[in-house]
């Protein structure tokens, strides 16, 4: 004989089975927190151009890989090359280091700083499109060069601007 406490818990449960797939699949939430729209489909994220006086050889590419991941990992949508429901074009703007931090003669914190801007176009919704830049930097100490620290940096600069790139568009904060 089947306990009333095991009906009810069977029955709670499938309830609550059913409220995630119901969430889940119109688009409204999802386990990453992103919100898009159920009748978001696609988006194409082009070739980041970098057009900063300072040149990284390795950035541009990255940037743009590691934003199509975040997508493709995070979304369900597919990644077009051109005339996605969601495009996302841009450009790596600057690259600069400077020293933020002194001593009595020399720089105690130089920084790394990365700035890209944005232009993100919502084809299915016009009203929700924007340009926005877009600035991560962090820092490493003084004395030394920035390419003992350049690698490592940019990586963890990227992971900030992708993250607040993709939380502006997919989560819409």
């Amino acid at each position: 004989m089947i306990s009333t406490y095991k009906v009810l818990f069977s029955f709670r449960s499938l309830i609550m089975i059913g409220i995630v797939l119901l969430w889940n699949s119109c688009g409204i939430y999802s386990f990453t927190g992103a919100a898009i729209p159920a009748e978001v489909k696609s988006i194409s994220i082009a070739f980041f151009q970098n057009q900063a006086e300072l040149v990284n050889p390795t950035l541009s590419q990255d940037f743009t890989d590691n934003l199509r991941d975040r997508f493709l990992s995070q979304t369900s949508l597919n990644l077009l090359n051109g005339g996605g429901d969601w495009e996302v074009n841009g450009a790596i703007l600057d690259y600069y280091e400077r020293p933020v931090a002194a001593n009595s003669k020399t720089a105690a914190l130089n920084q790394l700083t990365i700035i890209v801007q944005i232009e993100f176009t919502d084809n299915v919704n016009e009203k929700n499109s924007w340009t926005k830049k877009f600035s991560r930097s962090q820092t490493y100490p003084g004395g030394s060069s920035l390419s003992e620290y350049e690698e490592e940096l940019t990586t963890d600069i990227n992971d900030q601007l992708i993250n607040d790139i993709f939380n502006k568009i997919a989560v819409n904060w």
